[in-house]
Order: structure tokens, then C-alpha cells, then sequence
């Protein structure tokens, strides 16, 4: 730790106070990576959209998380930032992927009986992108919460 104690408690409480306020935004934004079978371009097109605001503001709280985590342990917020990469990456191919079913949405549909091969990788695809994209925003949560209770907890208290 190269700050006083103080400092790091007046810039913990500032960098906490900013990323519960970016939780917040993102609990109202309300993205949910489950698939749905729509087949409809509007349903598409606003399924990028929510993404893209999802996103956006996931990688803001994710950032502020960095932030906070440099304050005390420069090494584990390396670490994270890695994992923000890694989450913008995730979220650039799930991206791509949805704007091919948008612009066939039928891809989606399992009740398609004459589907391609080409159209059953896609949906496989955006199953799994969807399910690693989740896993991976669990476990950055995770790890938060295990620096919050080991480091963070004690200095803002």
C-alpha cells in the first residue's frame, strides 16, 4: 500500500460510493443472457441494443472495480484487467453473433425442421458465447466480493 491510510480510506469511500451508483444503473438495465427462440428482426434489433447498453455500462463498473482494487493491490488489479479484457472480448463476438441472427433471425428457431448445418452451429454458438459470458461475469463478481471481504471491508469500515 502506497497511500496513508487515510487517503486510501477517502479514495476507497469515493471509488465504493461511484461503483454502487454504476450497480445500480446496471441492475435497471436488466440484461439477461438466456436465449430466446424470437425470430424477429425488431426482437434482434432490440436485443443489440439491450446488449450494447448492457455492456457499456458492465464495462464502466468493471472499470471503477479496477480503479478501486489499484488503490491497495496493484497485482490483483492487474489481474482484473485482464479479465475486463477478456470480458470485452466476450461481449464483441456475442455482439457479432447476434447481428448474423438478426439479419437471419430464423437461425433461431429449433421448430425449423429443414435448419443448416450453417444455422445450427450459429444457434450453438450463441448459446455457448452467452453461457461463457456469464460465467465470466460471475466469477469477476466473485472475485470482487472476495477482495471486498479480505481488503476493502477493513478500510472503509
Amino acid at each position: 500500500m502506497s497511500q496513508d491510510p487515510e487517503n486510501l480510506k477517502k479514495s476507497s469511500k469515493e471509488h465504493s460510493d461511484k461503483l454502487a451508483k454504476l450497480g445500480m444503473e446496471l441492475r435497471r438495465i436488466q440484461f439477461s443472457y438466456k436465449i430466446e427462440e424470437k425470430i424477429t428482426k425488431e426482437y434482434w434489433n432490440q436485443r443489440i441494443e439491450d446488449f450494447k447498453k448492457y455492456n457499456e455500462k458492465g464495462l464502466e463498473y468493471y472499470n471503477q472495480v479496477y480503479a478501486i482494487m489499484d488503490l491497495s493491490r496493484k497485482e490483483e488489479a492487474q489481474r482484473f484487467l485482464l479479465r475486463i479484457s477478456k470480458f470485452r472480448q466476450l461481449s464483441t463476438t456475442l455482439s457479432e453473433t447476434m447481428e448474423k441472427i438478426k439479419e437471419n433471425p430464423t437461425i433461431i428457431d429449433s421448430k425449423d425442421r429443414q435448419q443448416s448445418l450453417w444455422s445450427r452451429e450459429i444457434k450453438n454458438q450463441i448459446t455457448e458465447q452467452s453461457n461463457q459470458c456469464l460465467r465470466h461475469e460471475m466469477d469477476m463478481n466473485g472475485l470482487f466480493r472476495e477482495f471486498y471481504k479480505k481488503y476493502l471491508k477493513k478500510v472503509l469500515e
